[in-house]
């Protein structure tokens, strides 16, 4: 009997998510490189309305947006966490920026596994640090 895979996929708006057990491997393996135990991870694909309404719930925030990422566990302890994106936002960002949706869609999940790592984006500097590390894990993946 074959042991569960830590990284799952749950679909409340259906995507296109090509070859999901090689991005449960290759999600594996950042966690691997970047030296951070992994447990679990949930990864939910909804639609702007249900973000939204999380976004509200959980961080007072009133604005629609790609990724929220929750860690459930604690400090130093292998990492259990859910990551919610919405499909809505995702499409309408690769429209926006001239990417594909596959890309851009992979671009936001190795986003919130590489905040879980540690990662973060809310100055110019690190900012850019994560996008450079997006850039990279995607060059990898594909």
């Amino acid at each position: 009997m074959s042991k569960k895979n830590p990284v799952q996929f749950h679909f409340l708006k259906p995507c296109t998510l090509p070859n999901r057990r090689g991005l449960k491997k290759f999600i594996l393996s950042v966690f691997k490189k970047e030296k951070k135990v992994l447990e679990e991870l949930n990864i939910i694909f909804c639609d702007d309305d249900y973000l939204l309404s999380l976004n509200r719930q959980f961080l007072n925030h009133d604005f629609y947006t790609d990724i929220l990422s929750f860690p459930l566990s604690g400090v130093n302890q292998p990492l259990i966490a859910e990551i919610y994106i919405s499909v809505d936002r995702v499409r309408e960002n690769a429209r926006a920026i001239g990417s594909t949706i596959r890309e851009e869609l992979h671009r936001v999940i190795f986003h919130g596994v590489l905040h879980f790592c540690g990662y973060k984006d809310k100055s110019g500097t690190d900012k850019t640090k994560m996008m450079g590390m997006e850039d990279k894990y995607l060059k990898s993946y594909f």
